[in-house]
């Protein structure tokens, strides 16, 4: 009888055992990198680090200051002070022969005398008065003869309270005619200024 001989089955892999493999091959891998990285310069990482990321914010939100003119400031002031004085020097020429004598009659008439319902007020934009509060004073002559207005304007926060006051004048209007002279604060426009007529007087 002839005998049979059996070959070995092959060997098979069991579950540690292939567990244990792939662990190595995986650690040969990433050594493999580890050494290829740092002796091969032509390996480029896919993207920065935390640090190089912070370092890039950093310098991107410094870049616009570092090209900001240190004398920006500075001019931008000298300009608006220059603006301001300029537009306060021509209400006060405009208003040279009317001022006394209206602070006078303001001064002799009651109450809030008796044309408060001839005046309007529009603000003037701080762009044209140099950032000075000020108001076009619009007076309308309703009466059927010539007549002079005398207009006191105050400017209060927005709490109401009087930070400024201002006396306009306007002689000689024909009936049915207007005038419009400025009242003007000296108060930075630090804060928002209404103007309000509190008292007007035509005589």
């Amino acid at each position: 009888m002839r005998e049979l001989h059996t070959h070995p089955s092959p060997r098979r892999w069991t579950a540690p055992r292939a567990v244990a493999l792939a662990a190595m091959l995986a650690a040969g891998g990433v050594l493999a990198a580890c050494s290829s990285s740092s002796t091969n310069p032509s390996i480029v990482r896919s993207g920065p680090t935390p640090t190089e990321t912070s370092s890039a914010s950093a310098s991107a939100s410094a870049s616009p200051a570092a090209t900001e003119s240190p004398s920006a400031a500075p001019s931008a002031l000298a300009s608006a002070a220059a603006a301001a004085a300029s537009f306060a020097a021509s209400v006060s020429a405009q208003q040279a022969m009317t001022h006394d004598k209206a602070v006078s009659v303001l001064a002799q008439a009651p109450n809030g005398g008796n044309a408060l319902g001839a005046t309007t007020l529009t603000p003037v934009p701080l762009a044209d008065s140099g950032g000075l509060p000020a108001a076009f004073v619009t007076i309308e002559n309703h009466g059927i003869d010539t007549a002079s207005y005398a207009v006191q304007v105050d400017f209060t926060d927005t709490s109401g309270r009087t930070v400024d006051s201002a006396v306009v004048g306007a002689e000689n209007i024909p009936a049915g005619d207007q005038a419009t002279p400025i009242a003007l604060s000296h108060q930075p426009a630090a804060e928002r200024l209404l103007p309000v007529v509190v008292k007007a007087v035509r005589y």
